[in-house]
């Protein structure tokens, strides 16, 4: 069934979405005690920021104050990120059950923002969420790396060492 928003309410929810996920990944990386997983995270979370002030640009309403203001706002309560990480930190979460997390929620992201995309008549609307949908398929692209990298899987960058050998 098809779904409208106009163009500013897309974009105001793309600039929440990109903060809230860039408030995951700052508070994964704070957490991460392994270098390499931590520079990921970091890394994440400066995309996010970055893909937050692209949106942010085209965002013409004036409830968020200045994109510094907006980004510098305490992350949302209502983050269901951020609400399954620090559930997991009671249970003593590490580096790996971060990334578990992520990937969970950057795959159910993916999904909710492609199925909403695949809803919307209007091309402008629904371009606003496809991009949300590419950029959130290519972070679980390299955290689903990271993950292996830290598993002791055969990372991809040494898939021709294994094939030749």
């Amino acid at each position: 069934m098809p779904q409208e928003f106009n163009l500013q309410e897309a974009v105001k929810i793309a600039v929440q979405t990109e903060k809230d996920v860039m408030d995951f990944y700052n508070r994964a990386a704070s957490i991460t005690k392994h270098e390499r997983g931590r520079k990921v995270f970091q890394q994440l979370a400066q995309e996010e920021r970055e893909h937050c002030s692209h949106f942010f640009k085209i965002y013409t309403g004036g409830d968020l104050g200045t994109f510094e203001q907006f980004i510098q706002t305490p992350p949302r309560k209502e983050s269901a990120m951020l609400h399954t990480l620090e559930k997991a930190l009671d249970e003593n979460v590490h580096e790996r059950r971060a990334m578990e997390i992520a990937l969970k929620e950057e795959e159910d992201l993916a999904q909710n923002l492609e199925q909403t995309a695949a809803n919307i008549v209007d091309p402008a609307v629904r371009a606003v969420f496809e991009r949300m949908a590419k950029e959130t398929r290519d972070h679980f692209a390299v955290i689903e790396s990271e993950y292996a990298h830290l598993m002791g899987m055969v990372h991809e960058t040494d898939i021709d060492t294994f094939v030749r050998e």
